[in-house]
């Protein structure tokens, strides 16, 4: 292995509380990028020195040595950038299958989203941008939420807000030439989720893939009867589950495409195997606000 990233999917399995664990003992890790180092006598199409990664993604990529069969791996372009290459599968996939599984959207159409500074968020506005697809973002309150709303602008968003901008009754009339959105994305749950259904269309859908808040989502009797919202899940694991290997290695290879090109980008940190403690405590959010992790081995 040569990187692999901590994700909260990997956090909740060591905790015990993901609705899929591996096999104790179990190494932790999900999804990175390695080098092939040598063969079995069978393997065609693998040779000493590509770049593979593994694909659907599969538990114990945080070690520096992993032997599995060979269609658990997909070989990937030797320019892809390492740390794209570790960190392609979980976070950008979720953007792009919400983006295309849910509503139909036009160019022109806008989303809504809580949670943009996310990997997934930031990939969101991108993809989105790639499409002519207005992009309406917010963003918690905190110290320098000017300078992440620049960093999301130069990203291709349209609009930014941090949450309290949003305690108005009419949210739509902050809104200037961006149609209201069918579409929104919610990875925080609380109120967040309730700012993000303020901001939906008549007949609009909110797709929740994440509850970092650990708050539940509320949904006032109104937001069913008058506006007929949908809420609906996405779980990327249960999407890869459904055989779909041939379509995740082909959109890998067009993400990474993209990422190669200097069209997909996002915030990451690149941290030493031997600096894993602190990349630890970063990725658990106690030094504060932080990019995502991705341990090089």
């Amino acid at each position: 292995m040569l990187a692999a990233p901590i994700n909260p999917s990997d956090i909740n399995r060591i905790e015990g509380v993901y609705p899929v664990r591996p096999q104790v003992p179990a190494v932790g890790g999900y999804e990175g990028v390695g080098e092939v180092y040598s063969v079995g006598s069978a393997v065609k199409g693998l040779s000493a020195g590509d770049l593979v990664i593994p694909s659907p993604p599969s538990s114990g990529t945080w070690q520096t040595y992993v032997v599995k069969d060979q269609d658990m791996w997909h070989k990937i372009s030797k320019d892809s950038p390492i740390e794209y290459a570790a960190t392609v599968t979980v976070n950008p996939l979720t953007a792009l299958r919400m983006l295309e599984d849910f509503v139909t959207l036009n160019s022109g159409d806008s989303i809504v989203q809580n949670g943009a500074t996310s990997i997934v968020g930031q990939c969101v506005i991108q993809l989105a941008r790639f499409r002519g697809i207005h992009s309406i973002n917010i963003i918690r309150d905190r110290a320098g939420s000017e300078e992440v709303k620049e960093r999301l602008k130069a990203f291709g968003a349209d609009e930014v807000f941090p949450e309290s901008q949003l305690e108005v009754k009419n949210v739509k009339g902050l809104l200037s030439n961006i149609p209201e959105p069918a579409l929104g994305f919610n990875c925080v749950g609380g109120n967040a989720a309730s700012l993000v259904l303020k901001f939906l269309r008549q007949g609009g859908t909110m797709v929740t893939y994440g509850g970092m808040s650990k708050k539940p989502i509320t949904v006032s009797t109104s937001s069913f009867i008058f506006k007929d919202l949908s809420l609906r899940g996405f779980w990327l694991q249960k999407w890869l589950s459904a055989d779909k290997a041939k379509e995740c290695r082909d959109m890998v290879d067009y993400l990474l495409c993209l990422a190669q090109e200097g069209k997909l980008k996002y915030e990451m940190e690149l941290v030493p195997f031997d600096n894993f403690h602190t990349a630890l405590d970063k990725a658990l959010g106690k030094l504060g606000s932080q990019p995502k992790q991705v341990i090089k081995f």
